[in-house]
């Protein structure tokens, strides 16, 4: 079906690096499989592998885009290295992978695929808080989070294209799981991306797992959730850390909202139907 003008199906997905919390395996027809079939014009992705040996060095930002039918996309790394393990740095959030064939290391971050052309692209780098900070995990896959690690929080950042079908921007981003952290970045992420939109003229959509809970992300930035719905942990969902907010919308615009258990990801992925007058 061809979309009506001003149509967009937007969708969030934590790739949790493509594992799946029920086998601990990373599938990547899987997660292709999984993702394509959300149908979404942009998707916005979280935990991105790129040359990652725990992933068989796969770009998965690229074949989440091939999987999409994406014309365009961008993957901003954001750590250099594997996260968790020791020795990794900071990426530079700038910088473009040359691709799976050829990586220039292991990376991790965020990225936006779109099957809309984008007009540009957009980059904003978030400072990680210092010292070590408590993370659940599972003690075996598929387990309720049993134990506490004792971690270095990563950089984090955003990513928005500029769209013109329909005008928009749409962003795309990971927070901090630190309280507190978590709520100084998203209004960080807000004053950055209400002032790309205003300047172009036209509204914004912020997708991503902020690591906050509920309503607190609309009333943190003032903008309106597109989804209201438990979207973690995925078997049985008991928390919304996975948002879409927008602001700027006209007045007629219209939206409806789905939230969906994957076959991967310790996350549901969020999906919107946009419709802009």
């Amino acid at each position: 079906m061809t979309p009506r003008p001003g149509e967009l199906r937007l969708a969030s997905v934590n790739l949790f690096s493509g594992r799946s919390p029920a086998d601990g395996l990373i599938d990547h027809d899987r997660v292709a499989a999984a993702v394509a079939g959300l149908e979404a014009d942009v998707v916005a992705l979280q935990e991105v592998d790129h040359a990652q040996p725990r992933s068989g060095l796969a770009d998965q930002a690229g074949l989440v885009a091939a999987a999409t039918g994406a014309v365009t996309h961008r993957f901003v790394p954001l750590v250099a290295g594997t996260p968790g393990e020791p020795g990794w740095t900071r990426a530079d959030p700038h910088r473009e992978p040359d691709g799976a064939a050829t990586p220039r290391g292991p990376t991790y971050g965020i990225a936006l695929a779109s099957r809309r052309p984008v007009t540009a692209w957009h980059v904003l780098p978030l400072d990680p808080p210092r010292g070590r900070w408590p993370i659940p995990v599972p003690s075996q896959p598929g387990r309720v989070p049993l134990r506490l690690l004792w971690i270095r929080d990563e950089p984090r950042g955003a990513v928005a294209a500029v769209l013109d079908d329909p005008p928009l921007v749409v962003a795309c981003t990971h927070l901090s799981f630190v309280p507190g952290v978590n709520a100084r970045q998203v209004r960080r992420v807000r004053t950055w991306l209400a002032a790309l939109a205003a300047g172009l003229d036209r509204p914004a959509v912020l997708l991503g797992d902020l690591n906050l809970p509920g309503g607190l992300p609309a009333r943190l930035t003032g903008w309106t959730s597109l989804v209201t719905a438990p979207t973690y942990p995925s078997p049985a969902p008991r928390f919304q850390v996975d948002h879409v907010l927008a602001t700027g919308l006209p007045p007629g615009t219209t939206w409806h909202a789905d939230v969906v258990r994957l076959a991967f990801s310790d996350h549901r992925a969020v999906v919107v139907d946009l419709a802009l007058p």
